[in-house]
């Protein structure tokens, strides 16, 4: 173990309320396709010992209505996860309506979260994510299905600042919320067409907590350690933190969040053997197959979550002397014995590496956002979007 690294004293904030949920420290998983899925969701939550929100990953209204196989394996939570949370994607006021009253009839979660930040072509295509808050009445009609059908559920939403420096959406988009409403606002300090290239912009982020301070506003965006979620919330005022690409590799960032917010110096994975602020590529091998053996269990095939861990392991290494040949060597293995007997040959006594924190995920930026014909011609005419213009797949 390294030595434990000292944080700065913690903000004076508030535990975050959603709806009858006590969110404290105010720490959210962002919902990230193909990422936050349960397996994941439990490692981020033993890291943390409990504490923090963490959200499914990108459900689409359609497919859980019409009870798509794999989307009905999504919303499905572990015992333990409290409150169990749902991103839910639509485009179509009525789908949404439908899914929504689904959810809370049938009791699948406690909280939904509505996506309004996915830059993705294949979303905004459709006019969804990161596009929709451009047309003001059809944001207006979603939120208001959202809400009415939700009943006792608290709903929330996730936006980016809006399409491009041109069409910038988020303190209307704001606004509507508030008077829908909807229970609190994370904000990407970014445009969709940035998507994750550049700067988060946090003076937006403050700019929309001044905005509608009727309800709690987070912020997201460049929280790469717990220091760059403590500062964001000095330096914004904005009342918790999203966390997305921070923990990609990284789910112990959620130790170091709670030990920030709390005001700790060392912390400690709540659930698992323990890791420090700065683990040893050992503690990270460990975490790993760990990481790996849940989303078999999860899948019920181990190859499968085997394979499906791949995505992870360049994440996990990052920083790490390891060579082009292990790393590919471990980016195509196909079973737990595999995985292990690779990292065993690595030199897992390196301590945690000079350059292993920051940027991981995608950065790519200034790209044209895909939009439908016509779509900034008028920013409160909703034609032509119903219900064809849904995804019918959810996840990554």
């Amino acid at each position: 173990m390294s030595t434990p690294v000292s944080l700065p004293a913690p903000p004076a904030v508030s535990p975050l309320q959603i709806g009858p949920h006590t969110v404290s420290p105010p720490v959210v998983l962002a919902p990230m396709a193909g990422i936050t899925n349960a397996p994941f969701r439990t490692l981020c939550r033993e890291f943390s010992g409990g504490k923090g929100l963490f959200v499914s990953e990108m459900i689409t209204t359609r497919a859980l209505v019409e009870r798509n196989e794999k989307t009905m394996q999504l919303v499905h939570f572990d015992a333990t996860e409290k409150p169990r949370s749902i991103q839910l994607y639509g485009v179509d006021p009525a789908t949404v309506g439908k899914a929504v009253r689904m959810i809370a009839e049938e009791d699948l979660a406690d909280h939904i979260d509505l996506n309004f930040g996915c830059p993705v072509p294949k979303v905004t295509r459709k006019g969804g994510g990161s596009a929709l808050p451009y047309k003001r009445n059809l944001l207006r009609a979603i939120l208001k299905e959202a809400v009415s059908g939700a009943g006792n559920l608290p709903v929330t939403m996730k936006m980016r600042k809006g399409i491009d420096d041109d069409h910038i959406t988020f303190l209307d988009a704001g606004r509507i919320a508030v008077e829908e409403g909807v229970t609190s606002i994370a904000l990407h300090g970014r445009t969709a067409a940035q998507h994750y290239g550049g700067t988060a912009d946090w003076d937006a982020i403050a700019r929309l907590k001044e905005h509608v301070p009727e309800i709690p506003v987070l912020g997201n965006g460049d929280i790469w350690s717990a220091q760059d979620a403590v500062r964001m919330v000095r330096e914004t005022g904005c009342d918790g933190v999203v966390v997305g690409r921070g923990c990609l590799g990284r789910p112990w960032l959620f130790a170091d969040l709670v030990a920030a917010f709390e005001g700790r110096e060392q912390a400690r994975a709540g659930g698992t053997d323990g890791c420090s602020l700065k683990p040893s590529l050992r503690e990270v091998a460990d975490i790993m197959v760990r990481h790996a053996t849940l989303l078999g269990e999860w899948i019920g095939d181990e190859a499968r979550g085997v394979i499906d861990f791949r995505k992870h392991v360049a994440w996990y290494l990052k920083g790490f002397a390891v060579g082009s040949e292990m790393r590919g060597r471990l980016a195509i293995t196909s079973s737990l014995d595999e995985l292990r007997s690779g990292l065993d040959e690595l030199d897992l006594d390196q301590p945690w590496p000079t350059g292993a924190d920051g940027p991981r995920g995608r950065t790519s930026g200034n790209n044209r956002v895909v939009l439908p014909d016509g779509w900034l011609k008028d920013p409160y005419d909703c034609a032509g979007i119903g219900e064809d213009a849904e995804l019918d797949t959810s996840g990554g």
